[in-house]
């Protein structure tokens, strides 16, 4: 099935549209993890303008990545049911539009952010062209360590965090990084499983719709048993205390199980929900360890 062509601008377009397309979700799950950056990295109190604009800058450079995933995706986004009701595949925005806000968003963000330190605005830059290029453009159409590419995408903001406050990139914040990257990837990956049939649809190179669900699982659970082990590496580098340790401790042993149970699920899509509202649970209490416990 081709996609059919991409509708001009109609008048039933509106603000909710437009909003839809900057894809709020992903932008405040990402300041969460940009703030538990900020607050690692701050000696006393926090430099609260210093704060504001990095959250601002990083929010508007994540918001030029949705704008310009929807924009280069709409073709594809209209053969999946989770999408096709989205404002560029229906035509209730023109194309061009959301490009252009896209690229204005960017541009605006990366100023904010220079105007705290080039090294931000440097990794602001670089989370934004591996999510644009590389994943969407590239990857997400080609193989299935597409969910790598993005992981790298999803990680930059706590370092981006840490950078506006200290200027410089430590081996906390790669342990940051490494924390964010490894856990998208069973987070992705379980919602690849619940979207398979779509990605395959649509001809994205999905793991699970390309290799199916075995070896997705066996993925996943490798992914959360690093995950376990490099969370702990923040209380190892004198960064957090106990309580961060046993809280993370015990979640990752409670994510571990949750995943090994998907090898004798009878019903794979169950698992995959349940995998991934675990995750999400599991970025919140990261965050929330951080903030109470940070030595």
């Amino acid at each position: 099935m081709e996609p059919g062509p991409l509708s001009e601008a109609k008048p039933k377009g509106d603000w909710r549209d437009y909003v839809s397309v900057t894809k709020l979700g992903i932008v405040v799950s990402n300041l969460m993890s940009l703030f538990a950056g900020v607050w690692l990295a701050a000696d006393g109190p926090l430099p609260i303008p210093t704060v504001l604009m990095a959250m601002l800058g990083s929010a508007l450079v994540i918001m030029s990545g949705t704008c310009l995933n929807n924009y280069i995706d709409r073709d594809l986004d209209q053969l999946m049911a989770r999408t096709k009701n989205r404002a560029l595949p229906e035509g209730r925005l023109n194309p061009q539009t959301v490009m252009i806000m896209g690229f204005v968003f960017g541009i605006a963000g990366t100023i904010i952010l220079l105007l705290i330190n080039a090294l931000t605005a440097v990794l602001g830059l670089v989370g934004l062209v591996f999510y644009v290029v590389v994943y969407t453009m590239w990857t997400k159409r080609t193989t299935t360590l597409n969910t790598l590419v993005g992981g790298i995408s999803g990680a930059m903001p706590p370092m981006m965090g840490y950078a506006a406050i200290s200027g410089t990139i430590d081996m906390t914040a790669w342990v940051l990084f490494g924390i964010l990257f490894i856990w998208q990837c069973p987070h992705f990956l379980a919602l690849a499983m619940r979207r398979a049939d779509d990605y395959r649809a649509a001809g994205f190179q999905m793991l699970p719709a390309v290799r199916g669900f075995a070896v997705t699982k066996r993925h996943i659970l490798r992914y959360t048993a690093a995950l376990v082990l490099v969370s702990i590496m923040l209380y190892a580098l004198g960064e957090v205390g106990m309580v961060y340790l046993i809280g993370m401790s015990v979640l990752g042993i409670g994510y571990v199980i949750i995943n090994m149970t998907g090898f004798f699920a009878k019903d794979d899509i169950k698992f995959a929900r349940k995998s991934f509202v675990y995750s999400l649970v599991y970025l919140m209490l990261f965050t929330i360890l951080v903030l109470i416990d940070r030595v």
